[in-house]
């Protein structure tokens, strides 16, 4: 009998070079629009091109739903939004169905999750119960409503914010949510300069930075970047580059909780990705430093030896501590 092998078949340079460039104009479409650091971007778009979900975690202000609605538009994608409020039901997130009075029967009616590209604004607003309702969307891109379970398109992306600072009325994310997100990112305040730019464009009423992004690509052609990302190889010296970094943090007795074996998993298909956006296709260790922080640092929990130290600082530790692989 035929055994079926689990290594995708090698990324030829015709496929990769195609991946790279709808990579390339998709990050520069955004960065015309959203004042945010190239490496933000990078990572934005990495994300997307290897299947995850992205938490983007800053103040108001600067920029978290523009970068959302700005990767929609660029990809060509069907977007939708939500904003999250205590009183959000977990229907209103999936779809309900509801009777229609001329056939007397039931239809379903859509969430707003049957989008390829969603904003859940302010996701920790949202009470628990619907929270737990997009868990079987990010991790399964399934929703079952009424006992019928529906597929959701392809790709599918969930972006998520929420704002650090305020606290009030909110419900913060367990561990079990937080893990569905394959990065988290934050803005910060972008250069005097560029704000001052920033101010004279976006200076009229009604004007909006995602406004202007026009689509470099569409649904077929972001699918297809997606699967040349699953095909970008990763030695295996790469991949117990990952196993080591994870298991430091396990072992560092200033986390009370290390990273998993899917936040390892998590971290090397970002990598790929991070590897195609470079219009390379073979990963680097310096690929798996760069978004370690991005991908680890939501999954581990300091406990009080930490002391001041955040979670970022810990996984940088966590890879100053291991040694690269020389490739």
């Amino acid at each position: 009998m035929e055994r079926l092998s689990l290594v995708p078949a090698p990324l030829d340079d015709e496929d990769l070079a195609r991946a790279s460039e709808v990579a390339g104009d998709v990050i520069a479409a955004c960065a015309a629009a959203v004042r945010a650091p190239a490496r933000v971007l990078r990572a934005a778009v990495a994300c997307m091109l290897s299947g995850g979900h992205l938490l983007i975690e800053d103040v108001p202000g600067v920029g978290k739903t523009a970068l959302a609605k700005s990767l929609a538009r660029a990809a060509g994608c069907r977007f939708a939004r939500l904003q999250c409020t205590a009183d959000l039901l977990p229907a209103d997130v999936t779809g309900v169905a509801v009777l229609d009075q001329r056939t007397q029967s039931f239809a379903f009616r859509p969430g707003p999750v049957f989008a390829n590209v969603v904003l859940v604004d302010e996701i920790n607003r949202a009470s628990p119960k619907t929270q737990s309702a997009l868990l079987e969307c990010m991790e399964e891109s399934q929703v079952t409503v009424d006992g019928e379970t529906r597929a959701l398109p392809s790709p599918f992306m969930v972006i998520a914010t929420q704002n650090p600072v305020e606290y009030e009325g909110t419900y913060p994310l367990p561990e079990a949510q937080l893990d569905r997100f394959a990065m988290r990112v934050a803005l910060g305040y972008p250069p005097p300069d560029q704000e001052a730019r920033l101010l004279v464009e976006l200076g009229a009423p009604g004007a909006e930075a995602a406004s202007r992004v026009e689509a470099v690509t569409d649904e077929e052609g972001l699918r297809a970047a997606v699967a040349a990302c699953g095909r970008v190889h990763a030695d295996a010296s790469v991949a117990r580059y990952v196993t080591d970094v994870c298991v430091a943090t396990r072992e560092d007795p200033r986390l009370l909780l290390g990273a998993s074996p899917r936040a390892g998993l998590a971290l090397l298909r970002s990598a790929k990705a991070l590897a195609l956006v470079a219009g390379r296709g073979h990963v680097l260790p310096e690929d798996v430093k760069e978004l370690a922080p991005l991908v680890l640092a939501h999954r581990v929990v300091p406990g009080p030896m930490a002391g001041e130290a955040r979670a970022e600082d810990l996984v940088r530790d966590a890879l100053a501590r291991v040694a690269a692989p020389l490739t």
